[in-house]
């Protein structure tokens, strides 16, 4: 059975921010501008982002609300109500709450009835889990409707205060470049899209295939929270005898090893390279590549590799969002569809093919659209 993308939405909390703002909102660490700051935001070429705190950093969204808004304008934009969703599929890299799963919360939002709940946890990729189960479900003839929905609030973990907690000897932080580093690549937001068994009224996206490749075999953990040296300690944060005792010991900051931060970009490609071997993919046949890339810096590797393969996708037929939206994470791709169907003029026939890696422990997934189109 044919499954088709036939609705989106988005949630973006706040006006956006700009560069010299960024440390205005997160707030300067013990009172000191960053000297990393500059030389971040100038290399992943990001303008503008927006944070769901205010600049006191107090939180202005929770992650619920901003996931529930993307949902609602999804389905506002399609005929259908919330009772005719047969499934949520739902992803974040950190609910609310650590339990009950963030799908819960947000059936609980949206006063979804007797819908059929998924949740799936991880980073950039866990999107694109959450949309590859609610794709099978249709595929299989087990529903006839899903609601995929992404959320992702990281500011709450790069706030100042986050930082400040960690103890440090006499005369310095208590911190590191690893920690640091994310706290100016990270930005929240949502994203939904609808699923159904049929197309849509307009321009409906049949996906075609979804795959992934995971390596954590084969690599160590590169972007991780909860413990306080990454893999080399032996510590969970649920470990230490209070919470206090395990942020104070930095168990409780995001940290990106970025000494392997590079792999990210080889086995992308390699996964796209497969692909090729397999048949899956025609590299003359793509219309739209929409790349989660999380920085500038990896655009032009990317494009590298692949002519290097003789494999290179024009990049006039490359779109994304990074540069205003920011890197929302797992929501980073279901917000960037949605400004691509809501901004772009889509032909019937066009073929798209999008690609979201991770840097967690390191997946890579892939999904082939076609653009159909029914008569209003």
């Amino acid at each position: 059975m044919s499954v088709y993308l036939t609705s989106t939405g988005a949630f973006l909390p706040n006006e956006p921010v700009s560069n010299d703002r960024v440390e205005t909102v997160l707030g300067a660490i013990h009172d000191r501008p960053s000297r990393l700051r500059r030389r971040v935001l100038k290399s992943n070429g990001i303008t503008t982002r927006h944070y769901a705190l205010d600049e006191s950093q107090a939180t202005t969204h929770q992650n619920e609300d901003m996931a529930v808004a993307a949902a609602k304008q999804c389905l506002e934009r399609s005929p259908l109500e919330a009772n005719d969703v047969g499934m949520l599929s739902v992803a974040t890299s950190q609910g609310d709450m650590v339990l009950p799963g963030f799908g819960s919360m947000v059936q609980g939002g949206l006063g979804i009835p007797s819908v059929e709940l998924h949740t799936a946890h991880g980073i950039c990729s866990s999107s694109m889990m959450a949309l590859k189960a609610a794709f099978n479900n249709i595929r299989v003839g087990d529903q006839q409707t899903a609601l995929v929905v992404s959320s992702e609030l990281t500011s709450r973990l790069l706030k100042r205060s986050r930082y400040e907690a960690v103890a440090a000897e006499p005369g310095t932080i208590g911190f590191d470049f690893n920690s640091e580093f994310l706290r100016w690549m990270l930005s929240d937001g949502a994203g939904a899209l609808l699923l159904q068994d049929r197309p849509g009224r307009g321009l409906s996206l049949r996906i075609d295939w979804m795959c992934s490749f995971s390596h954590a075999d084969s690599l160590p953990v590169c972007m991780g929270a909860g413990r306080a040296k990454g893999e080399d300690s032996p510590l969970s944060w649920q470990d230490y005898s209070t919470l206090g005792e395990a942020e104070a010991d930095g168990a409780m900051l995001l940290r990106q090893d970025v000494r392997l931060l590079e792999h990210i970009v080889k086995l992308g490609v390699d996964g796209f390279l497969r692909l090729i071997d397999e048949g899956r993919l025609v590299v003359d046949d793509i219309d739209h590549f929409l790349c989660h890339y999380s920085s500038h810096h990896f655009k032009g590797k990317i494009a590298d590799m692949l002519t290097a393969a003789g494999c290179m996708i024009p990049e006039r037929k490359w779109f994304t969002n990074l540069y205003t939206k920011g890197n929302t994470g797992c929501a980073a791709m279901f917000i960037m569809l949605d400004e691509f169907i809501e901004t772009m003029s889509i032909q019937p026939g066009a073929r798209i093919f999008c690609h979201v890696p991770e840097s967690g422990r390191f997946n890579t997934t892939y999904m082939h659209l076609t653009a159909v189109e029914v008569s209003k």
